[in-house]
């Protein structure tokens, strides 16, 4: 499969540099698939990212503990699917996000 390597950098990136690694391989690599998956990756990380916040922020008054779980799993879920699943050659869309790129 071809950009193997980027894909599995792209979902991986959620653990080391979420917001820079999908940015720069989005204008390095004139791949329309690579181009989607950085996309994706790099709203869902923000999207996830608000998400948690105002989660921890809700937290104090407990209504938020659900959603931070929740919404944690997700986080680290989503992209270990991804990466099984780009190893794997198989496609993967990000959860809500896919459907817009």
């Amino acid at each position: 499969m071809e950009n193997k390597g980027f894909k599995i950098l792209i979902h991986a990136s959620t653990w080391f540099a979420p917001i820079l690694v999908p940015i720069i391989t989005y204008f390095i690599i004139s791949d329309r698939e690579i181009k989607s998956l950085s996309l994706q990756a790099l709203v869902f990380h923000i999207v996830i990212g608000i998400l948690i916040s105002v989660s921890a922020f809700f937290s104090w008054i407990l209504i938020g503990i659900p959603f931070l779980i929740i919404f944690g799993l997700i986080a680290i879920i989503a992209p270990i699917v991804g990466i099984v699943k780009a190893f794997n050659g198989r496609p993967f869309r990000y959860p809500i996000i896919g459907s817009w790129f």
